[in-house]
């Protein structure tokens, strides 16, 4: 078996991370957001939020800070702290502690912040169409045709990824599927009531983890082992109909109380395995199968494998692997999309913003753990003769050849947090399950938020294509939700349906069309980020607020994506173009050359407008 070094000095007890992250980000959320809130973006109580000067409803809807958290986190987060940080300790652990760490507190919490701000103060806009006002009309119409990329990889990919859950993990099938009646009743209730949540809340909570002990059995059983079948493009058909309807109803009916109960059950599974740590800490693992003594716990990943078999180079690529959890430009689509127009308060958005972002960083922290040290708890039957593997040899099992797949990586953190659970007493069939539930439930919110966001994205390329002034309104039917939405399911439908490269049509490969373009967005989805900060950074810059604490994770996310893309492109053996894919080529090429032309548009740009406020800038109201 392949030999990695190890560094003792660097051998920290894994519960002593876990608590010197939390204490971290609570520190950062009190000292550095508090600074950002007051005195760069001047929150203030006595401004009117464009969910009260706007209200409508259905998207503009004065909504309770906790239930907005939720919405706001479980949208954010999907899998992709999840999937990121699980393939990344390829490299050891500590480089991808260390980015998730730093990365949250300085670049992605900062990030998200500043959307939110920039978008309350205009009305609620997303950051592409505020990009044509504080820099230029050309950039917002590159700007939206990057958000358009970026979502319709999303919404194609994402369905595979749930079947894909759902395939691995059958238990967690009809658990998902009653947590959506479950959200329209705590909408209704809190829609018609205007009462207290608590009671409410608590009674979600109970039922949901009762699905989960109780989900799989008889004949649910039947029913879970029937539906993890189903084709992948089945699947995506459904789940891209439910996001439809997601995306047209009230936000108040499914999107965001779903995203609220989601939310509940995510962060209770948190502190379930922030206990299930604490007891495999004191107490050791449960005993391997056969055995009565317990595993001992400690990190069985190495602190820094600079080379690991057949994976790219640390630098730039562990920048992009992780993107949740320590930055991501899809946030800034949340922030400015839906988020912002129903914060109620302004000096809320630094709880939202900030705080949901540090959230995610703490769930990437588990996950590094949960990879790092749970699965060395034990991987059953993976040894010779079945038998199970335990510390290190567990999680070589695991990592001892570079993969960048999706069963891989959630197959060892469902496994190493299941060991976590296990070690609270919880019988492994529950762990297991409730860990799929995690997983699947995070990538349903980011599939239905990212079908309404494409939604609010369609109607602003139509408007800016082809404005109502003009004397035929051609594009007139994508300025409406429905039009707008069937758009959007529908352009991801046919991405999806479109087999693999070298794959012939059938209904096995039907639904995967996602993964064509999936190697891409990686790097585009921080580069998209980038593209978010030079609008954050612009907007400030014109109102002669101080942007210092912008210019290095701007620097950062406009380079380090385009060397990844590069590298991806154009070197090695590997790169798109030995490959003969030019349909990556091709869009790695136009991606980067709308991104040359952006910078050098603001470059021109910066020294001319400082103290200058955009023409036609929106006044905020204030009470």
């Amino acid at each position: 078996m392949l030999s990695i070094p190890r560094f003792p000095a660097f051998d920290m007890h894994p519960l002593l991370i876990a608590l010197l992250a939390g204490l971290g980000f609570i520190v950062a959320y009190h000292t550095y957001g508090r600074w950002l809130g007051g005195k760069i973006f001047k929150l203030s109580a006595n401004a009117i939020c464009p969910s009260r000067a706007l209200a409508d409803g259905n998207d503009y809807v004065e909504t309770p800070k906790g239930v907005l958290f939720g919405h706001h986190f479980a949208s954010i987060a999907g899998t992709g702290p999840i999937v990121g940080p699980a393939i990344a300790i390829t490299w050891g652990w500590l480089p991808a502690m260390l980015w998730v760490l730093f990365g949250s507190v300085f670049i992605g919490a900062v990030h998200d912040f500043g959307a939110l701000v920039v978008s309350l103060r205009n009305n609620g806009q997303t950051v592409g169409d505020i990009a044509g006002r504080v820099l230029n009309r050309r950039v917002r119409l590159l700007f939206l045709c990057i958000l358009f990329l970026a979502l319709t990889i999303v919404l194609a990919i994402f369905g595979l990824v749930i079947a894909s859950v759902f395939k691995m993990y059958p238990s967690a099938i009809v658990p998902c599927m009653i947590q959506i009646p479950i959200a329209v009743a705590i909408g209704t209730w809190l829609n018609q009531h205007g009462r207290s949540l608590k009671l409410p809340s608590i009674l979600a909570l109970a039922v949901m983890y009762l699905t989960v002990i109780y989900g799989d059995v008889g004949v649910l059983h039947s029913l879970n082992t029937a539906m993890a079948e189903w084709s992948p493009i089945t699947w995506v058909l459904l789940l891209l109909g439910y996001s439809y309807v997601a995306s047209v109803l009230p936000v108040w009916t499914l999107l965001q109380p779903r995203d609220y109960i989601n939310s509940l059950q995510l962060i209770s599974v948190l502190g379930l395995l922030v206990l299930g740590l604490i007891a495999a800490s004191l107490f050791g693992g449960a005993p391997v199968a056969g055995g009565t003594e317990s595993v001992a716990f400690a990190l069985a990943a190495p602190a820094i494998n600079p080379n690991p078999v057949g994976a790219p180079a640390m630098f730039p690529f562990l920048f992009i692997t992780i993107a949740c959890g320590a930055i991501s430009g899809f946030h800034c689509l949340v922030s400015s999309g839906t988020s912002s127009k129903q914060l109620k308060s302004e000096p809320d958005a630094r709880f939202i913003g900030y705080g949901a972002m540090l959230t995610e960083g703490f769930l990437a922290t588990l996950v590094i753990l949960a990879c790092g040290a749970g699965v060395g708890l034990g991987v059953a039957g993976a040894g010779a003769g079945g038998a199970t593997l335990v510390g290190h040899e567990a999680w070589m099992h695991h990592y001892g050849v570079w993969t960048s797949g999706l069963g891989p990586a959630l197959g060892a953190f469902v496994g190493g947090s299941a060991n976590f659970l296990k070690a609270l007493g919880l019988p492994g069939g529950v762990a297991i399950a409730l860990m799929g539930v995690f997983v699947a439930s995070f990538a349903g919110t980011t599939l239905d938020t990212a079908c309404r966001l494409q939604r609010y994205i369609v109607q602003e390329l139509a408007n800016t294509m082809a404005p109502k002034t003009s004397g035929v309104d051609v594009l007139g039917w994508l300025r409406g939700k429905h039009g707008a939405t069937i758009f959007a399911v529908g352009t991801a439908l046919l991405l999806a349906a479109v087999p693999p490269v070298g794959q012939e049509w059938s209904m096995a490969n039907a639904g995967k069309g996602g993964l064509i373009l999936w190697p891409i967005f990686g790097a585009t989805n921080q580069l998209l980020g980038g593209l978010s900060f030079l609008v954050v950074t612009f907007y400030l810059w014109r109102r002669s607020v101080p942007i210092w604490f912008l210019v290095v994770p701007t620097i950062l996310l406009l380079i380090l994506p385009a060397w990844a893309m590069t590298l991806q492109a154009f070197v090695g053996e590997q790169s798109w173009l030995a490959q003969g894919n030019w349909l990556l080529v091709g869009i790695a090429t136009i991606t980067m050359i709308l991104e040359a032309w952006m910078v050098v548009e603001a470059i021109q740009l910066f020294p001319r407008v400082k103290g200058v406020v955009e023409a036609n800038a929106v006044q905020p109201a204030r009470a």
